[in-house]
Parts: C-alpha cells; sequence; structure tokens
C-alpha cells in the first residue's frame, strides 16, 4: 500500500492532516482535493499529481504495483 506523511514545513497549508504521520496515500489525496475544492480554487490549474512531491513523503508500492524512489525506500528503512 502507498503512504505518504505531511513534510512538518507545510503543514500550514493542510491544517486536517497530521505533519510527519504516514497515512495511506489515497487518503491524503482526497483530503487535499476536498480542500481545494472548499476553497473554490478548482479554477486554478492542478498538476498531474494531486500531492505535490515537495510537500509530501512516500513510502511503499505505486498503484500499479512499482515499488517507489530510491529516496522512499531510504525513508522506509530509518522508519522500518
Amino acid at each position: 500500500m502507498r503512504e505518504a506523511r505531511l513534510r512538518p514545513e507545510f503543514a500550514h497549508l493542510y491544517p486536517t492532516l497530521t505533519p510527519g504521520q504516514w497515512e495511506p496515500a489515497a487518503r491524503v489525496a482526497e483530503v487535499v482535493l476536498a480542500r481545494l475544492l472548499l476553497l473554490q480554487i478548482s479554477e486554478a490549474p492542478l498538476n498531474d499529481r494531486a500531492l505535490d512531491e515537495q510537500h509530501f513523503e512516500f513510502r511503499g508500492e505505486t498503484p500499479d504495483g512499482a515499488p517507489g524512489r530510491a529516496s522512499s525506500r531510504a525513508a522506509d528503512e530509518r522508519e522500518g
């Protein structure tokens, strides 16, 4: 399962998420997209991905089953 955690320096942008806490990436994406819709930012161009890689860290497999990036695997070992 792919997981994501909010980097503490971006916590102010996502007040409903707990920084540093690993959660299923799909759930985090739902929270982020819902916030965008609630803030009526839907007119702004969206990135290809809902979760900005500068704001979040990832671990685990991607939805297509591919392993995460090398930096994600290193983070997994530190958290392990």
